[in-house]
């Protein structure tokens, strides 16, 4: 199947996103719960800090660190996105496109915050 450059621009966005949507934001921590555990740490500032362990055990561990890992992640939602289009299109493209200005929208606002800063 040819991908127009369109199409890659697409699928790389909503890639993003639905990688940063499993490994980081609040509305998934459910995914993450089984396999993660959530430690809290006071800084030297007296900030809290919170960040996620791998849980023991074969399956756990392998689902932790694959959840823990932004890159990891990043190829699996790549290949699901993927298949997702190339198997049902019809289906697939609105969500990849509500994806991908999602996406889009979250570089903006990063960028947007780096200059405000």
């Amino acid at each position: 199947m040819d991908i127009t450059p369109m199409e890659l621009v697409i699928l790389t966005l909503a890639s993003f996103r639905l990688t940063r949507l499993i490994v980081f934001d609040k509305i998934t921590e459910f995914l993450r719960r089984p396999f993660l555990e959530e430690v809290e740490e006071k800084d030297e500032n007296g900030e809290i800090e919170v960040y996620w362990v791998v849980k023991e055990g074969r399956v756990r561990g392998f689902f932790g660190e694959l959840l823990s890992c932004y890159w990891c992640t990043g190829v699996w939602s790549a290949l699901f996105l993927y298949a997702l289009y190339y198997f049902y299109v019809s289906w697939a493209a609105p969500v990849l496109v509500i994806l991908s200005v999602a996406g889009l929208a979250a570089i903006i606002e990063s960028l947007v915050q780096k200059l405000i800063n």
